[in-house]
Order: C-alpha cells, then structure tokens, then sequence
C-alpha cells in the first residue's frame, strides 16, 4: 500500500512537472503568462500590454469569433502602438457609429490559419524573400524575414516588427507586433 501510495505521489510529481515545463515554453506577455489551453481572448486579456486590443475587439464586437474555434493567427498590436496613431483616432474608432471601420482594421490583423513564425519564415524564403498575408479583413500584408525577424507591411507602407513570436492558444497563435496594421482607407 505505501509503496502504490509513493508511485501515485511520483506519477503525479512527474505529470505535474510535465505540465509545467509544457507551459514554461510559451512566452510571457505583458507581464502575464500566456497558456496554450486558453483560447485567443482569454489569454491577451491577461496581459496588461494588449488593453487596447482588448477594448477594442469588444466594442467591435469580435470576442465570440476570436474565442472560437479557429484556428487563427492573431498580430497583437500593443497599447504603444495603438498609441502611436494620430491623437484621437482609437477613441474615434471605438465609437459605436465607427464599428465597421474598427472591425475591418481589427481583422486585418486575423488570418485564418494556425502559422507559427517558422512556417511563415519558410513561405518568406519559398517566395523569394516577400510573402503575401491575406487576412480575414481582406487587407493583404507582406511578410519578410531579417537576421530572424519577421516584418509585416501593411497596404499603406506601415512596417510592424514581430517582438513576440509563437504565443501557442488553444484555438491558434499570437505574435505580438510594434505597430498597427492598418487598410488601405
């Protein structure tokens, strides 16, 4: 009995250690541990980095399809680079009236497809150096690789830098960009 009591004790420590060596592996993100069981929403609500992003995929009323089933990548502009457009215009965008315009800069960040950096690095390289992002806003941006780094250009010449790569979400991935991507308007 003590020795089946101290294999469950050891199976346990094992399988609990497991665990968080699983969880370890996914980046921090605004100060907040990000976890792969936890969908899209939840996790960037954790991080005090993306409040911005989180205000306003609320007020565009996108929480339900991004904690959906997916899978989707998300390039998750931090609150500096929501701050870095023109004064007045995030709090012009999250007005009821300018929905539609929040929604389609918000989903010209979403692309429906799971693609973690090396994936998209490897397409950058297929194509020569430039690959093209449709998103699921219809914007088209263009990825390119430098000394491991992926850029985005929005269709307005806008370049955002991947800062965080491969945060792993139950229903996809987010990577963090340093700048809004926005459509041409």
């Amino acid at each position: 009995m003590i020795k089946s009591a101290l294999r469950l004790s050891a199976l346990a420590a094992a399988v609990s250690a497991f665990a968080f060596t699983a969880q370890a592996k996914n980046p921090m993100v605004g100060g907040a541990a990000m976890y792969p069981t936890k969908d899209i929403v939840q996790n960037a609500m954790n991080s005090k980095d993306h409040t911005t992003l989180v205000a306003a995929v609320k007020a565009a009323g996108l929480v339900s399809t991004l904690e959906g089933k997916g899978p989707f990548t998300v390039f998750a502009p931090t609150n500096e680079a929501f701050a870095e457009l023109p004064a007045g215009t995030v709090d012009t965008l999250l007005k009821p009236e300018n929905r539609a315009k929040l929604t389609k800069v918000l989903t010209c960040h979403v692309v429906a497809a799971a693609a973690m950096a090396k994936t998209v690095a490897k397409m950058i390289k297929a194509d020569g150096g430039e690959h093209e992002i449709k998103t699921v806003g219809g914007c088209v941006l263009k990825a390119k690789e430098n000394m491991g780094k992926i850029t985005l250009t929005d269709e307005n010449g806008d370049v955002a830098h991947v800062t965080i790569a491969d945060v792993k979400q139950s229903n996809g991935v987010i990577h963090v960009v340093d700048t809004v991507l926005l459509p041409k308007m």
